[in-house]
């Protein structure tokens, strides 16, 4: 198992006290691993000594600010390649039988393209497999990581670690085309309800779907979806 990537899944998990409890070991797998960079490997460290210190419930709160109220800065992969196109729905089922393929089932109530699952999956595969889909991803990551120094978080630094550890640089159009989306408030609720709104994306069989690898499923991530955020057009 690539611990690191294990390590990083859980400092981009939802705040608990089990996971206040595990901080000290995971900020020690992050510090050992040479291929971090020492001032990421530091940052991540003061990012797991502050989460292991911090209140359980401010932890949350900042959390759902940022990931849950943020579309801009959703952890679900696909929503920044595929939007809410009928794509996504093939898109998922086909990860899910990638992941079902390599005898991992996600215990969680979490979509399958939520980076802290896909995370915990490439864990599990050997590490060139690893380094290939965070390739895929750079722009994304890339693009995530810029966003979260804009509002000074101390998560940005989780990103960097995954573009050093996918050993590959983001495409600077694809994160140029990403950064130009305006950031979302979270605390526009109006907005972000109506950003939010439900519709249907369908997870049944696909006959075309098939069962690719999970790098050919994110291959379509060399391009943002186009225009993704605004559902309410």
């Amino acid at each position: 198992m690539d611990r690191t990537l294990k390590a990083l899944s859980l400092i981009l998990s939802y705040p608990s006290r089990d996971l206040q409890r595990a901080m000290p070991e995971i900020g020690a797998v992050i510090g050992g691993d040479p291929r971090i960079a020492p001032d990421t490997q530091a940052a991540l460290q003061d990012l797991s000594a502050e989460f292991a210190r911090g209140d359980l419930y401010d932890l949350q709160e900042s959390y759902v600010m940022l990931f849950d109220r943020s579309r801009t800065l959703s952890l679900n992969l696909f929503e920044h390649v595929h939007g809410e196109s009928r794509d996504r729905g093939g898109a998922m089922v086909s990860l899910i039988e990638t992941y079902r393929e390599g005898g991992f089932e996600p215990a969680t109530t979490e979509l399958p393209d939520h980076l802290p699952v896909l995370l915990e999956f490439l864990s599990t595969r050997p590490n060139a497999e690893g380094r290939e889909i965070l390739a895929d991803a750079a722009h994304i990551l890339q693009a995530l990581g810029a966003r979260l120094d804009r509002r000074e978080s101390g998560y940005a630094a989780a990103f960097n670690a995954l573009l050093q550890l996918s050993g590959s640089g983001a495409d600077a159009e694809a994160v140029a085309e990403m950064l130009a989306q305006p950031d979302d408030d979270p605390t526009d609720f109006a907005a972000l309800d109506a950003v939010w709104e439900e519709t249907e994306v369908t997870f049944g069989p696909d006959p075309n779907a098939g069962c690719p690898q999970v790098r050919d499923m994110l291959v379509a991530m060399d391009k943002p979806a186009p225009k993704p955020w605004n559902r309410s057009a």
